[in-house]
């Protein structure tokens, strides 16, 4: 079971991620590495302006950072709050298996 502190550390990662826009930002950063807010926002229906916000989410959650290169700043990727939501993830799909395994076992023995 997750600490209570635990979980208030995991809950910004997954509200971070529960946006479409910031998901395809993370996707992105994933796919090709640190990006400008140039390329971020290619192919995208909203102003840098509007993906400056959503990666200022990401940030906070620490998911990604900007870096200066030069006079431009890039964006990156930080792959530890993935990782602190796998492990999460994992977790509760081992319980679900456990317990989908405890019902088969059930109804196989009742027959």
């Amino acid at each position: 079971m997750r600490s209570a502190s635990q979980v208030r550390h995991g809950a910004p990662i997954f509200a971070a991620l529960g946006d479409e826009t910031r998901l395809r930002l993370v996707d992105k950063l994933s796919t090709t590495g640190p990006l400008s807010i140039v390329r971020l926002t290619e192919g995208e229906d909203m102003t840098r302006q509007a993906i400056t916000k959503h990666l200022a989410v990401l940030a906070d959650a620490g998911l990604v950072r900007g870096i200066r290169r030069g006079r431009e700043r890039l964006w990156e990727l930080e792959a530890s709050p993935l990782e602190v939501a796998r492990r999460y993830l994992d977790r509760v799909s081992q319980r679900w298996d456990a317990a989908l395994a405890r019902l088969a076992r059930h109804v196989e023995t009742d027959d």
